[in-house]
């Protein structure tokens, strides 16, 4: 287990993934948190026209919120591996040409300081050692580094995508729960799952402002405005 540890920190220590992926599940699980809850308002309308007494149920509305997350999920998933991987394929690309750069400067000045050698004691010298043992290291080092690096790449680009893609999904499936337990959905079942969601924000504003070192209260002021923007306009649009 400690082994694992270690070569996840050390994962980490070449990719940075951890901080992708942090900023990846904050973003898509809001993303998918406000994309159901413009589902589950469609449905709240209905509802409005006789809060006391209407109800609707709640199939219609879990199966187009499970699809949605779903959905999501694929898209995220492989949108994100696909991205991450050529974007890791560049910087491979970019550290191996820097590395041939200074393999060959280093090659260069080993053969001017040959070349500089004119006594016989230091050609001895030069002659019992293999002239080819430094570049052969570098190559071997090269190869060493490159083959973690790779490691490292696959297992962050895997991270990350499952992050990417896991973060909508769980944010599409919260906000139904209430409607998981109720086969007809009335005015409580409508308001229960909105108090999910509002915790799930205040949640995640409370976390935006620990890893940024802001204001919590600002942080969750700017998340609730977004939802209760979504709610407003999708009403609004709706009912009119």
């Amino acid at each position: 287990m400690s082994n694992l540890l270690e070569k996840i920190k050390l994962y980490n220590k070449i990719t940075n993934f951890v901080k992708i992926a942090r900023r990846y599940f904050i973003n898509n699980f809001y993303d998918g948190a406000l994309t159901v809850l413009g589902i589950i308002l469609g449905f709240f309308v209905i509802i409005l026209d006789d809060p006391l007494n209407a109800t609707i149920s709640s199939t219609y509305l879990i199966l187009p919120s499970i699809g949605t997350a779903i959905s999501m999920f694929i898209s995220g998933l492989s949108g994100s591996y696909l991205s991450e991987k050529a974007e890791r394929k560049k910087i491979r690309a970019e550290l191996n040409k820097a590395m041939a750069i200074v393999e060959e400067e280093t090659s260069n000045k080993e053969k001017e300081d040959r070349s500089s050698q004119e006594s016989e004691f230091s050609q001895a010298m030069l002659k019992s050692v293999n002239l080819n043992q430094f570049p052969n290291n570098i190559k071997e080092k090269k190869k060493k580094i490159k083959t973690l690096y790779e490691k490292a790449e696959v297992f962050a680009a895997t991270i990350v995508a499952i992050v990417n893609g896991g973060a909508p999904f769980l944010g599409g499936i919260i906000p139904i729960i209430p409607f998981l337990f109720v086969g007809e959905a009335g005015l409580i079942t409508f308001l229960i799952s909105f108090t999910i969601i509002f915790i799930c924000i205040i949640l995640l504003g409370i976390y935006l402002g620990y890893i940024s070192k802001e204001s919590i209260i600002k942080n969750i002021i700017q998340m609730l405005v977004a939802f209760t923007l979504t709610m407003v306009i999708v009403l609004f649009s709706l009912s009119a």
